[in-house]
């Protein structure tokens, strides 16, 4: 990164919830934003954890367990192998950490993963 990164104006170049945009990298890292809007899918990331930081809007984050809720500012982390599914009532935007090569659907797979990609 040569530049400093505006993470609103990386968020209006999403095209619709769940499509992650990687904003820049942190040694073997990929930092990328995503909007969130209705429920993800049910997955897990048998070899990495799985970090949220919620920038605007409200997060919940469901475990088989109980249900942790983000607002603005606040974050979680989903240990590895543990299975959970975001979900989100109103727009949400949420900055993600993760290892280069992390899917976004983990162990699910389907229609809802998304390839890496720069924006």
């Amino acid at each position: 990164m040569d530049d400093k990164v505006n993470l609103a104006e990386k968020l209006a170049l999403l095209d619709g919830p769940y499509q992650p945009g990687i904003v820049g990298y942190l040694n073997d890292h990929k930092l990328a934003v995503v909007k969130v809007l209705g429920e993800f899918v049910w997955h897990r990331h048998e070899d990495t954890d799985d970090f949220f930081l919620v920038l605007s809007g409200r997060l919940t984050i469901q475990l088989r367990d109980r249900d942790v809720v983000l607002g603005p500012g606040e974050l979680f982390v989903v240990p590895k192998g543990v299975e959970h599914c975001p979900k989100a009532d109103e727009e949400t935007h949420v900055l993600l950490i993760e290892p280069r090569g992390t899917v976004n659907t983990g162990d699910a797979g389907g229609e809802m993963t998304a390839p890496e990609r720069e924006i």
